[in-house]
């Protein structure tokens, strides 16, 4: 299957919603998703405008790009771009050609990406990193670095991509494992999940199921030894909320000791305790 750039940012922010989108699955929707994804799509058409107007128009092009007319290109920049190679797929913001000054020597290719957020994170630089490898394979040459353009100020980050190369790699080998497997991946709450589309789906799933995804702290390994060691705890059978006669929310559990669940208990009995109100 071929692992699209869309893929790979939701692989990023979560395994789940990765094989969802991978079925087709659109989610139920979501208001923050819903806004983030016109923000993106604003932002990315005000950012091709902006730099495409320093730029003369017999210099920039749309539409794939022919690697075997790359020795006697005349364009500068290129919009909007659609690059394929293998099984990675990218539409790519935009494409900047900078001619070598050495003559012979090859131009040198740069992929820009436009994101809206004032504040970068390591996931916008991974996202990058995969457009650049795309590019790179696609054009059959070797691409070192690339560009952001983020923020209210249109900011411009140079970045390197060939230090993003590695742990791209690995994780479309992992995304690439996880689309070849039938069963959906094991659903673990994390951050993302307020401004998913598919958090209805996911809170649905979750209603009778292991509180162990409810702790996103933990890794996958300390949830499969937690697992082999005992019965799935579930829910309900696990936590018990029970109100004493001084006004206090308390929980108890089957759980062992030190136990994933046990740790979960401590921190529903803190909020229960914080947001309690006092007994009249």
């Amino acid at each position: 299957m071929t692992i699209t750039a869309h893929l790979f940012d939701a692989y990023l922010k979560c395994r789940t919603k990765c094989f969802f989108r991978a079925l087709g699955d659109t989610g139920t929707g979501n208001a923050y998703a819903d806004w983030t994804c016109a923000q993106e799509f604003s932002y990315q058409l005000e950012g091709v405008t902006r730099i495409k107007d320093g730029v003369a128009d017999n210099e920039c092009i749309t539409g794939p790009l022919d690697r075997k007319q790359l020795k006697f290109a005349q364009w500068r920049l290129a919009v909007n771009i659609k690059a394929h190679a293998q099984t990675l797929e990218s539409t790519i913001h935009a494409v900047e050609r900078v001619p070598c000054d050495t003559p012979g020597e090859p131009a040198q290719f740069i992929p820009i990406r436009f994101i809206f957020t004032n504040r970068l994170s390591r996931y916008d630089k991974l996202m990058l990193g995969f457009d650049a490898i795309v590019l790179s394979e696609t054009l059959g040459r070797k691409v070192d670095f690339g560009k952001i353009v983020h923020g209210d100020n249109h900011v411009t980050l140079r970045v390197k991509t060939g230090a993003l190369d590695s742990e791209v790699r690995r994780i479309t080998v992992q995304i690439a494992t996880l689309l070849a497997s039938q069963a959906p991946p094991d659903l673990v709450l994390n951050r993302h999940c307020a401004q998913c589309e598919f958090k209805k789906r996911c809170r649905q799933k979750r209603i009778g199921k292991e509180a162990l995804s409810l702790l996103p702290s933990i890794t996958e390994e300390e949830r499969t030894r937690h697992r082999s060691v005992r019965r799935p705890l579930r829910g309900r059978a696990t936590l018990h909320c029970r109100h004493s006669r001084f006004g206090r929310t308390l929980f108890t559990s089957t759980a062992v000791p030190n136990s994933p669940i046990r740790k979960l208990r401590r921190i529903w009995t803190l909020r229960a305790s914080l947001t309690a109100s006092p007994t009249t």
